[in-house]
């Protein structure tokens, strides 16, 4: 059987991207991501809106991009995999943490836009999601539509 380890999270970063660099020089870009959860409250009844925090690590050049052109409030997509990490803190006690890494980072909303993101060219499509090419445009004449 097949295992499958894949995130895609589109929200709102919570924070200014953080770049520091491995012994090696490799770039490693932090990012603090907030996605809603939309659920009705079942004692009132109204729709609630409850956040979610992820971490996110991007590494190499996408990772100085993002430290570069993106900011606290910008809206993001990401599409990676979910990474468990164990360590020993300074106090000697075992942490444990799991982390998103992206393979694909794409910025959404435009250049000093803090959210929003709803202009056509703004939309995510998962790495390894797009088309081949033979099914790729959607766009022919409304005229074949029977409805």
């Amino acid at each position: 059987m097949a295992n499958i380890n894949r995130v895609v999270l589109v929200g709102n970063l919570t924070k200014d991207p953080e770049l520091r660099h491995t012994p090696s020089g490799m770039a490693v870009c932090g990012l603090r991501l907030a996605v809603n959860t939309r659920r009705k409250d079942g004692a009132s009844g109204q729709w609630i809106e409850k956040p979610n925090y992820f971490d996110v690590t991007v590494w190499g050049s996408q990772g100085e991009n993002c430290a570069q052109y993106l900011a606290k409030g910008r809206p993001v997509a990401i599409d990676g995999r979910l990474e468990w990490r164990e360590w020993d803190a300074q106090d000697g006690t075992k942490r444990q943490a799991v982390e998103i890494v992206a393979d694909t980072v794409q910025f959404l909303g435009g250049r000093g836009e803090d959210g929003g993101g709803s202009g056509g060219g703004n939309q995510f499509v998962p790495a390894g999601a797009a088309s081949s090419g033979a099914d790729a445009d959607f766009t022919s004449a409304d005229d074949d539509i029977p409805f």
